[in-house]
């Protein structure tokens, strides 16, 4: 299945983007660089394990995506704790990382 086909894959993709065109004004380029790479690696892991030949590769991959989805999930909520992400924004993205690790187990499980 192309990985574009994936709930998952949009789900993800969509959090990354909105989290770019929330926080483009933030100067913490630190925090910044490090929240949005994580929320990138997300539906990249995604992408690249949907592409291997393995359904071994494959699950290593979506493992590393779950992985980044708590990293991401973290820095949310230092970016709440610090101010640098509105609770309303920090609830819902934090919501959508539940959704998506919970979706990862589920597409883990059906390729084992």
């Amino acid at each position: 299945m192309p990985f574009e086909d994936l709930d998952v894959w949009k789900k993800s993709a969509r959090l990354s983007a909105d989290i770019y065109r929330n926080l483009k004004e933030i100067k913490d380029f630190g925090f910044k660089d490090q929240i949005t790479r994580s929320g990138l690696s997300v539906p990249s892991n995604i992408a690249e394990g949907m592409e291997r030949n393995s359904p071994k590769e494959t699950c290593n991959f979506l493992s590393y995506a779950k992985g980044s989805c708590g990293e991401l999930r973290t820095q949310i909520y230092v970016g709440m704790e610090i101010g640098y992400i509105s609770n309303e924004t920090g609830k819902a993205w934090i919501e959508e990382t539940r959704k998506i690790s919970a979706m990862l187990v589920g597409l883990t499980k059906s390729l084992q």
